[in-house]
């Protein structure tokens, strides 16, 4: 599933051709959404906001469209109205006159008046935004105090989108690793030092992660890597898929292990138990 970087790259993109221009087309291919089209038709787009791994299409009439890309879900954007070709199921179509933007698979799409999207099941619950640029460490310092997640250890606190929305399975574990933390520490066992350290790390790795599209190591590193011949596939992350391979900073093997279905990597060495 696309995390933080990859939903606010993706709202990028659409914003781009979007932004501050009327659409002319669109349509649902969801047939409980067909009688929106009427509504939003001829309405200029205002903004294409990320909260979490949610995507909103913001109207100057007051309306928006909610969309989830869920596991299979991926925008597309074109310049024109000639689509590309695709086996996946159309579920957004939003046309300019010069532009169009796709949205196929996902099926977790509604459209809100703007000022109730608070009341929105999904976005109601969670956390600040790890790609809000407004974010800084020391709110997430904070939350990592709260009563609500102190005492819960960090590998399933960093998939919580309550914590802070936009966090995911690569994130999570590049985040510990660079904070130098074991995965099943809590945060009421840590120090103020390790707190902000961790907090730190939060924004450092998913805001390189954005810089980059989806490189968590730092760019001298990355460009050492390539000077080797190194694939970009394989030097994208610290831990993160590297399971056996030698830590890039102790040479320690890099150990895999399985939460509730989802995969997390560190480095025994550099995140001692």
């Amino acid at each position: 599933m696309p995390e933080g970087p990859e939903i606010r790259i993706a709202a990028d993109t659409i914003a781009n051709v979007l932004v501050g221009n009327t659409v002319e087309t669109i349509r649902f291919g969801l047939p409980r959404l067909r009688h929106f089209s009427k509504q939003l038709k001829g309405h200029r787009v205002i903004d294409v906001e990320t909260r979490g791994k949610a995507l909103l299409t913001h109207f100057d009439h007051g309306y928006s469209i909610y969309s989830h890309n869920q596991l299979y879900g991926v925008w597309k954007v074109c310049s024109g109205h000639k689509l590309p070709k695709s086996n996946r199921s159309m579920r957004i179509l939003l046309q300019t006159e010069t532009h169009s933007a796709v949205l196929y698979s996902a099926s977790d799409i509604s459209v809100w008046p703007t000022e109730e999207l608070a009341e929105h099941p999904f976005l109601r619950k969670l956390g600040p935004d790890i790609m809000n640029p407004a974010l800084e460490w020391r709110e997430i310092a904070a939350r990592l105090q709260d009563p609500r997640f102190e005492r819960r250890e960090l590998a399933a606190l960093y998939l919580d989108q309550s914590f802070l929305a936009g966090n995911g399975n690569y994130l999570r574990s590049e985040v510990i690793h660079h904070a130098g933390l074991h995965p099943k520490q809590k945060p009421c066992e840590l120090t103020r030092a390790q707190l902000g350290k961790l907090a730190r790390s939060t924004l450092e790795i998913s805001r390189r992660s954005y810089d980059t599209r989806g490189i968590t190591i730092t760019p001298r590193l990355s460009k050492t890597l390539e000077n080797r011949g190194v694939a970009r596939g394989s030097r994208r992350f610290y831990v993160f898929g590297r399971d056996d391979l030698p830590c890039y900073s102790c040479s320690t093997p890099i150990k895999y292990s399985e939460i509730n279905s989802r995969r997390l990597y560190h480095c025994p060495q550099c995140q001692p138990a």
